[in-house]
């Protein structure tokens, strides 16, 4: 199981949502999938190794070469990391998380109409 504080970094995540969109490769595929410059292929390797400690990827031997998967879901992961950024910036709290938005005019009047209709069906729901 992955642990919450075991967040990815930049490269890893770059490689990770590569992974998650083929759901297998080899290096070479996931080297496909960069936009120029490409990274050497020693490099990626070296990521692939540490996402592997990580625990992030496993691989099937075919020779000399791995063909990788990924053995957390992008859903797993998005989940273990915002419950960690709400509970960490937000204090688990709802209210929070919206003033943050609103403070920073990041929210425009549609998302602001779903959010409360989305919200009233949860509250529904839950009565």
């Amino acid at each position: 199981m992955i642990k919450p504080d075991m967040e990815l970094t930049k490269a890893e995540d770059q490689i990770m949502q590569i992974l998650w969109k083929i759901e297998k490769g080899f290096i070479k595929d996931i080297l496909e999938h960069f936009d120029e410059p490409k990274p050497a292929y020693t490099t990626v390797a070296t990521f692939m190794k540490i996402l592997e400690k990580k625990g992030y990827v496993s691989y099937e031997p075919f020779g000399n070469a791995h063909q990788f998967y990924p053995i957390i879901s992008k859903e797993e992961y998005s989940k273990i990391h915002l419950n960690t950024i709400f509970s960490k910036y937000f204090k688990s709290s709802i209210k929070d998380v919206v003033t943050f938005f609103s403070d920073n005019n990041n929210v425009n009047i549609n998302d602001i109409d779903s959010a409360i209709k989305l919200l009233t069906e949860i509250k529904n729901k839950k009565s």
